[in-house]
């Protein structure tokens, strides 16, 4: 029996990837205060062992090292972590208000980074562990029309492929999920983007690389994206600029 980790215990992903790694094994979801049953429940239809819920503040990052220890000390140790927490704020708000920007580079990517870097070095100590962190096309080449959420990925995708790097060796695998336009509770309202995927198909391809044997450190979602921003760099600012979120 493995402890599977899903830090973001509600998020769509978080919880459709917990679904396709219950059988047998123990999911812990940590997630802030609130609403939890509808996702437990699903993990447990899915065939876990055991689900658990853990009250998890992915903002106070001062917590994070206390909160991984007391989770292994309590379950034993982590075998599969994901970090499937973020918020995409308010472009427009954003632009207007320092606060709420620091807010999504803080959540985004100074709270991630910090739980990876937490994580990374716990696995590391024994040799063994999966590391799974969502980065995001907005990141490969910041657009205009959402460059606050676009800035905190593009940081978060620099710091997970350096920390992979560091890991390589070691028995720990950081594996970084670049999804595209992903339609679900977060982006609800807005138009969907071409190659978009939902949070299922997201899950089914982590899930696919995560327990298929593969050493890829990025996983493009879907593949097809892969080709679309390799041309990226070479769009002229003054079209880039125009381009959709």
């Amino acid at each position: 029996m493995e402890n599977i980790l899903i830090l973001g215990g509600r998020s769509e992903i978080g919880v459709a990837i917990a679904q396709r790694l219950a059988s047998g094994n123990r999911v812990l979801l940590a997630a802030r205060p609130g609403p939890i049953a509808d996702a437990v429940a699903s993990v447990e239809n899915a065939g876990a062992a055991a689900v658990h819920t853990i009250e998890f503040d992915a903002d106070d990052t001062d917590s994070h090292r206390q909160f991984v220890d007391d989770v292994e000390v309590e379950f034993g140790p982590v075998d599969v972590a994901v970090a499937a927490f973020g918020i995409l704020g308010d472009q427009e708000l954003a632009e207007r208000d320092h606060r709420h920007m620091t807010q999504v580079l803080h959540t985004d990517f100074t709270a991630q980074a910090s739980l990876l870097t937490v994580l990374a070095d716990t696995m590391r100590q024994r040799g063994r562990g999966t590391i799974v962190a969502f980065s995001s096309v907005a990141g490969v080449r910041v657009r205009r029309a959402n460059y606050v959420y676009g800035a905190a990925k593009a940081g978060l995708d620099g710091f997970a492929s350096g920390l992979a790097d560091a890991l390589h060796g070691t028995g720990v695998r950081l594996l970084i999920a670049r999804p595209g336009f992903v339609i679900g509770r977060m982006t609800a309202g807005m138009e969907p983007a071409p190659f978009s995927s939902t949070p299922e198909q997201v899950a089914d391809a982590v899930v696919k690389e995560i327990t298929g044997g593969g050493t890829r450190v990025e996983l493009w979602i879907p593949w097809q994206l892969r080709v679309m921003f390799s041309v990226a760099p070479f769009i002229p600012r003054a079209l880039w600029r125009r381009m959709p979120r």
